[in-house]
């Protein structure tokens, strides 16, 4: 899926279901926002400052984060509205994701 990067729509980033899986697992959204629940520059660094912290302190590399964080956080088109568009699109996904699960839970007791 493409998350609109600007407010022209001109700039896109690809996200993939394994970009999304790896801000699961690392529940790097989570608490991402302040209470105000305004996303700007200031919450885009916020994000890139979580991801750079987990890195580092990693004794191995982990090529999805690495992956995560070359194409999408760390994009140069990435700006608040991208992050907001991600924010967004990630809430689909989990749905979806979630959605998926109880279909084929209800497939193995039918």
């Amino acid at each position: 899926m493409k998350i609109i990067a600007n407010a022209k729509g001109s700039r896109t980033i690809e996200v993939t279901d394994l970009h999304m899986e790896t801000l699961r697992r690392y529940a790097l959204l989570k608490n991402l926002i302040d209470s105000n629940g305004i996303i700007d520059e200031s919450t885009v660094d916020k994000l890139k400052y979580n991801c750079r912290s987990i890195l580092e302190s990693q004794t191995e590399v982990d090529r999805q984060l690495m992956d995560l964080c070359l194409d999408v956080v760390y994009n140069s088109d990435m700006k608040a509205i991208g992050l907001h568009n991600l924010v967004l699109a990630f809430i689909e996904w989990e749905n979806q994701q979630s959605t998926d699960k109880e279909a084929s839970q209800q497939e193995v007791t039918a």
